[in-house]
């Protein structure tokens, strides 16, 4: 049963996912969720914030996990770890945005409040009395004689989330803000050299046991990211959102046109069950024995072609061809780690071409029940985001962006295909096969 507002409900709980839902349709604009943990009615600082920008506290209490979808249905949820909310940490507020619209065009939005180790609901808030406004705060768990309450709260602002994170304190970047043109008072420095052409391999296959198809760097793997000023930047609210009806993006547009471009790929497993009456409920659980590879096929201006991936130690290096190297393999699929593969855009003259695509390695036999949000993060300019369809084929291999040069110009192109390997065919060469790389594919191990 929804709760009135203003209305409060004991947290027995410790270990809670908050659930945003609404139902979509044409006309109904994007919604996000996010909390604030304060602090005297305050943030502390700006990490103090978790959403769609910035996915985990650093306490790791409070979690961004993405949307979900089910037909018209969807969710965008919050984990939240009671136990693991720090002493000082007062109230956690449960917001929601809106992107490209108001509330009053936003069908069945609600709140609710779960235990994370069964699904039981916890609490519901629905919001019935929308119209202008463009940010909500649903709800927020609060301390009160050492035991958590949860309180519907239903407060409307209509200057969006800058607005109402402002309100607590968060410093928000100025929204489309115009990216500055290079520097112009001084020639730029030359860029290094690139290797010479005849030390680049010939491609290979993902468990070739010779070296990596790309020149090995003098050291161990540079570190992917630039190293950060220590000064904490200003919150960046803007993103991309990438859809079967917007598929593609250009990064020039976006600023996105040096530094680093960082590819995550978090996931997590979903587990049926009863519970909610006649109705069939989700719990969502990370797997350990799941082991998903984020990989890449690339082709150079050169011509030249490889696989950046962790079967055959194929990681690549940022200053030297590919200019792609892969962080490593993770197992969780955590929001804060997960997979990642971060390009070089201060070389993108280099590229022709990129796939960026997943395979499964281990512990399932197809992406099926497997949610998963891939996000591309430019060092200078906004987010791009998206989140792979429902599977509903034995696919182990799925292609989810494929990134072009044109001219100046990197585009990021939405693919979130899942491909169907032939019997006795690897997921890589299924891949290669579809877009039509021409490498040569041997058997290989992690």
């Amino acid at each position: 049963m929804s709760m009135l507002k203003g209305a409060n409900v004991p947290v027995p709980a410790r270990a809670l996912r908050v659930e945003l839902g609404w139902r979509s349709g044409p006309g109904v604009p994007d919604v996000d969720a996010s909390a604030l943990l304060l602090v005297s009615g305050k943030v502390r600082s700006d990490a103090d914030f978790v959403f769609y920008n910035q996915a985990a506290h650093p306490s790791g209490s409070v979690r961004h996990d993405g949307k979900r979808a089910s037909g018209a249905s969807v969710t965008d949820g919050l984990t939240v770890d009671l136990a693991r909310v720090e002493p000082a940490v007062e109230r956690i507020v449960l917001t929601a945005s809106a992107d490209g619209g108001t509330f009053g065009q936003v069908p069945d939005l609600c709140v609710r409040v779960l235990d994370a180790a069964d699904g039981t609901e916890v609490a519901r808030y629905e919001s019935r009395d929308a119209t202008v406004e463009t940010a909500f705060i649903m709800g927020e768990l609060y301390r009160r004689q050492g035991a958590w309450k949860f309180r519907a709260v239903g407060q409307g602002y209509g200057t969006g989330l800058e607005g109402l994170a402002t309100d607590f304190g968060i410093t928000v970047d100025e929204p489309q803000r115009a990216v500055p043109p290079p520097r112009t008072a001084s020639p730029p420095a030359p860029a290094p050299a690139p290797a010479p052409a005849s030390a680049a391999a010939p491609a290979f296959g993902p468990a070739a046991p010779r070296p990596p198809a790309v020149p090995s760097p003098p050291s161990p793997a540079p570190a992917p990211a630039p190293a950060q000023n220590s000064a904490p930047a200003p919150v960046r609210l803007s993103k991309v959102t990438l859809t079967k009806d917007a598929p593609s993006v250009s990064l020039a547009k976006q600023g996105g046109t040096s530094g680093a471009l960082r590819v995550n790929l978090n996931w997590e497993v979903r587990k049926q069950f009863r519970g909610w009456g006649a109705k069939r409920g989700r719990a969502v659980a990370h797997h350990s024995d799941l082991d998903l590879d984020l990989c890449a096929l690339y082709e150079l201006s050169d011509g030249s072609k490889g696989v950046i991936q962790a079967l055959g130690n194929a990681f690549g290096a940022l200053r030297h061809p590919p200019y792609i190297h892969l962080d490593g393999d993770d197992r969780t699929g955590a929001v804060t780690t997960g997979e990642n593969l971060t390009v070089n855009l201060d070389r993108k003259d280099a590229f022709r071409k990129i796939l960026v695509f997943v395979t499964i390695y281990e512990g399932a036999r197809s992406f099926a029940d497997l949610h998963a949000t891939v996000t591309l993060t430019p060092q200078h300019g906004a987010p791009v985001e998206f989140f792979l369809d429902e599977c509903t084929v034995p696919s182990t291999v799925c292609a989810l962006a494929l990134i072009t040069r044109r001219g100046d110009d990197l585009v990021i192109q939405r693919e979130a295909r899942y491909l169907v390997p032939a019997r006795g065919v690897s997921p890589q060469r299924t891949i290669d096969r579809e877009y039509g790389w021409g490498m040569n594919w041997t058997p290989g191990r992690k």
